[in-house]
């Protein structure tokens, strides 16, 4: 093999379609930057040369893969390669390149949920596009176009083909639970958030792919794709961070640390740390605001965007002319350390 250095890797059961083509992979134990030791021996046994890909193992290849404890893995796994029905794949990552098959975004969108790399540190450029709509059922994953045939089986069987989503992502928590969280509704996390440790996902919580939080966080309003919300930070019920998957931008909306996003408010602007955003107030890159100084005098006129990213600032609409102003924030934010300590 020509190339010792890989970015990633992955060992996955994967889930095929009636052709024999892969609809999704889950990867237990991803690895980054394996050393070279690991990579000339996956490259004994796995046939890999070299660049991005993903080779389905036979079961010698498994069994003498499991056998080498040159490759870290649990012995869990070492067992399942020998035993497993499943498809294993091989995914082998030697750039963090534009994603060129199923495996290959499942192996990235496992990297992110497993906390093994940050949002924005994979190119998932494309990902909408390779991956396709999926069934997401109490039976695993059925491609759409055989749920029909696989219904009528279950039926004829007596039981009950529950289908909870049709969607290209499926929620995290069937292929990673990453340490100190709490999600109420599993089904609003999809696989590849970012959700870091201490962080509580309540009802009305939703995380992206891509996004996330890097630490200790309340979530009870929107994390759209891209956006990320440091330590410390509180999104209120119903509140939403603006995305780049629709709409056309292009902007990436972060939020800083120790800041508060109010009920049913949003922001489509970064926040610096230490902001708040007044309940039910939206706040877009175009809001014409009032730039206040500390006695509460219009200082000037700008837009949203010329604020973007700096830090201390209180966004709120003044209840008798309406207008959007923005001061210096004096509030300090805390999150209720009972909610976040024991998750």
């Amino acid at each position: 093999m020509s190339n010792n250095n890989l970015h990633s890797f992955g060992l996955g059961l994967a889930t095929l379609d009636s052709q024999g083509k892969v609809i999704e992979v889950y990867y237990p134990e991803p690895v980054v930057s394996p050393a070279a030791e690991v990579v000339a021996a996956l490259s004994i046994h796995c046939g890999y040369k070299a660049g991005n890909s993903d080779i389905r193992l036979s079961p010698a290849q498994r069994s003498t893969l499991s056998d080498d404890m040159t490759v870290p893995m649990s012995d869990l796994l070492r067992q399942t390669l020998k035993t497993t029905q499943s498809t294993v794949v091989a995914m082998f990552l030697a750039e963090n390149s534009v994603p060129a098959t199923v495996a290959e975004v499942y192996l990235k969108l496992h990297l992110l949920s497993h906390r093994l790399c940050k949002p924005h540190a994979l190119n998932l450029q494309g990902a909408f596009g390779i991956l396709r709509n999926i069934a997401w059922t109490n039976q695993g994953a059925i491609a759409v176009e055989e749920l029909q045939a696989r219904q009528l089986l279950a039926r004829s069987q007596g039981q009950l083909l529950d289908v909870m989503s049709v969607d290209k992502f499926p929620k995290m928590v069937n292929y990673v639970v990453p340490t100190g969280v709490r999600i109420a509704d599993t089904a609003r996390v999809r696989l590849g958030a970012y959700v870091g440790e201490g962080t509580t996902v309540m009802h009305e919580g939703f995380i992206n792919f891509n996004a996330g939080t890097e630490g200790s966080a309340m979530v009870e309003g929107r994390i759209s794709a891209g956006v990320v919300i440091g330590e410390g930070s509180d999104l209120g019920g119903g509140c939403s961070t603006m995305g780049t998957l629709s709409g056309g931008g292009t902007a990436i909306i972060s939020v800083g640390r120790d800041c508060l996003i109010g009920a049913n408010a949003g922001i489509g602007i970064a926040l610096g740390d230490r902001c708040i955003v007044e309940a039910g107030l939206y706040v877009t890159g175009g809001t014409i605001v009032s730039v206040l100084d500390h006695e509460g005098n219009l200082v000037q006129h700008a837009k949203a965007r010329d604020l973007s990213g700096r830090s201390d600032l209180l966004f709120r609409r003044n209840s008798q002319t309406g207008a959007v102003e923005c001061k210096t924030n004096k509030t300090s934010i805390a999150l209720n350390e009972e909610l976040h300590s024991h998750n």
